[in-house]
């Protein structure tokens, strides 16, 4: 039977990719590092996932399936060795850890004469994570190795759109496997990033350029969700379905979505229509309130969520760079400045201590002169007094 190796057995490795690895044919083993999990999974060689909606709830089983100690690196290069596809889904400050491990894997393979393609699919929340895995990967190599891995392994990258929510006691229900999730189920990947034919993947889509997938993934569904969770806070709100049942939070997190779809259509010169379909997609799936997503879970780790690339600056400068309305996406920019992060609390005290206009600099990358600084700030000031 093929074999898939996943990394990771989290939310989207066990709830996503490895479900959809099993459901073509393949033999799923996960290398994660929670033994608990572990241990379960080889104990019963399947995990339930359930689809979760406002309609109705629905069970089905992943089969085939077993896993290995993440940390046993000697056992997880067995496994690199005669896999036909690989998965990652282990976050992106992870990947540097694990990059050792399918080096040696690679290693092992073509010693013992195994030279077919191996693709691996980077579920990660990177910019260009198919480069800076490769990079970490071939660090690890030498001569003759370095030459094969680029002919013989693709890095290719994916957008991950399902929703899955962080898992309760109660929602397990007494099984550490069991991992709800919403019905949405199609992964784009990058056509142009294998390595011989693409593997065959239920619900994968190749596509290309795949620029623009990556692009909607941050910039209108990472956007949107985060708007709503920053717009949401403001108004006291705990839950994503919440918010997003506010009129006032649903007018201006959509009108933010679809300044950022029509930067996007003019930017890959495509047609507006799908991605304004899209957005009224997700603002649907944002009120599915079986998922119990969180505003704390989706609005925290400001940090890297105001960097210049990624969901809030990245698409203010992509309208900009085009000469777009951008007032919506300004407000959830000022509002994400007033939110309560549980992870750090490194921005609020940035922007006390040098205040907003330094911070929009330093953090967000906006020059001095950024003609949107003015309505970052008064939208700021604004919010602070509503919220007092």
């Amino acid at each position: 039977m093929k074999k898939a190796v996943q990394f990771g057995a989290g939310n989207i490795g066990r709830g996503f990719i490895g479900q959809l690895f099993s459901r073509s044919g393949y033999e799923v083993v996960f290398a994660e590092v929670d033994t608990k999990v572990v241990d379960a999974m080889n104990s019963a060689r399947r995990y339930p996932v359930r689809v979760v909606s406002d309609k109705g709830d629905v069970e089905s089983y992943v089969e085939t399936v077993r896993a290995v100690n993440g940390a046993d690196v000697e056992a997880v290069v067995r496994e690199l060795a005669h896999a036909e596809v690989v998965g990652t889904a282990v976050g992106a400050n992870v990947l540097s850890r694990i990059a050792p491990t399918i080096a040696t894997g690679l290693e092992l393979r073509w010693r013992t004469g195994i030279i077919a393609p191996l693709n691996i699919i980077l579920c990660e929340n990177l910019v260009d994570a198919d480069k800076a895995f490769r990079e970490m990967v071939a660090a690890r190599l030498h001569g003759q190795d370095r030459e094969r891995l680029k002919r013989l392994v693709g890095f290719v990258r994916a957008s991950v759109g399902r929703m899955v929510p962080v898992m309760t006691d109660e929602m397990r229900e007494g099984n550490i496997l069991r991992i709800c999730v919403e019905e949405y189920d199609h992964l784009p990947v990058d056509a142009e990033g294998f390595a011989g034919p693409p593997p065959q993947i239920h619900n994968m889509e190749c596509v290309a350029p795949f620029e623009l997938y990556v692009e909607r993934k941050l910039y209108i569904h990472n956007m949107g969700h985060a708007s709503v969770a920053y717009l949401g806070a403001m108004r006291g709100h705990r839950y994503i379905w919440e918010a997003i049942a506010d009129p006032d939070v649903a007018a201006t997190a959509r009108a933010a979505m679809e300044e950022s779809a029509k930067a996007i259509a003019v930017e890959h010169g495509v047609a507006i229509a799908p991605l304004l379909e899209h957005v009224e997609d997700l603002i649907a799936r944002f009120a599915n309130r079986k998922l119990g997503d969180t505003i704390e879970r989706v609005g925290r780790d400001l940090v890297r969520k105001l960097a210049p690339r990624d969901r809030l600056v990245g698409a203010l400068a992509l309208c900009a760079k085009h000469g777009l309305p951008r007032a919506h996406i300004i407000e959830a920019l000022a509002a994400a400045f007033l939110f309560a992060d549980t992870v750090s609390t490194a921005v609020a005290d940035r922007v006390a201590a040098e205040g907003l206009r330094a911070v929009l600099g330093n953090l967000c990358g906006l020059a001095p002169g950024d003609p949107d600084i003015p309505a970052i700030v008064k939208h700021h000031e604004a919010l602070k007094i509503g919220k007092k």
